[in-house]
């Protein structure tokens, strides 16, 4: 099987996964912590060198304080869970808005945890047009472009998989996402289950992989 070197993962789905639990919005990013763990060691089995999870966008922080609190919150505690595990963590996001959590602040530089290996990178109060740093305005309103990505440190992906039915991006680092495939399943985020990253990974093994040659 050929095997994708990058993979990105779009956790969607946790508030309407709550919402057909009955319970309310805030409390479905709790559940999306174990499957997050669970696709991370599998990437591991799989001689994945490098895994990026979609955190938070700075799109997301407009949404009510409780929902804020809680998808911050199960941030934290799924890059604490992989500080024991083997692997070279990573945050990217816009560390000078109050909306980054400080606990992640020293995870902004990649950081080795035991032996190192695999690449987590997790995208926090991220935003696509932060990212590629392109449009300033001054007085003139005049827009410049910065020759500068935040992202220059995280590879190009191979494969994005993405829970929830949605199909679109929601941002995820269009410079490194241009010839990215994409995966698509209709379950919610928090009903993880094994089986959806392997089927991920047989339609991968199947597509034509050109990169425009």
């Amino acid at each position: 099987m050929r095997i994708p070197k990058h993979i990105g993962i779009i956790p969607d789905g946790n508030r309407r996964w709550a919402l057909f639990n009955q319970l309310t919005k805030d409390k479905g990013y709790f559940f999306g912590i174990e499957p997050g763990l669970n696709v991370f060691k599998l990437c591991q089995k799989e001689g994945i060198e490098e895994v990026t999870f979609y955190g938070f966008t700075i799109d997301n922080t407009k949404r009510p304080n409780e929902q804020k609190i809680a998808f911050t919150k199960a941030c934290i505690d799924s890059v604490m869970l992989l500080t024991k595990e083997n692997c070279e963590i990573l945050v990217l996001g816009n560390t000078e808005s109050d909306l980054f959590p400080k606990e992640l602040l020293p995870f902004t530089k990649r950081t080795k945890f035991g032996s190192g290996g695999i690449k987590a990178n997790f995208l926090i109060n991220y935003g696509w047009e932060w990212d590629l740093n392109l449009l300033k305005e001054d007085n003139s309103h005049k827009k410049h472009i910065i020759p500068y990505i935040h992202s220059k440190d995280i590879s190009r992906i191979d494969l994005i998989i993405r829970w929830g039915g949605r199909r679109r991006l929601s941002g995820l680092l269009p410079a490194q996402s241009v010839y990215s495939d994409f995966y698509i399943l209709d379950e919610y985020w928090p009903d993880f289950k094994e089986q959806d990253f392997y089927d991920a990974l047989n339609w991968y093994d199947k597509q034509d992989v050109t990169l425009g040659g």
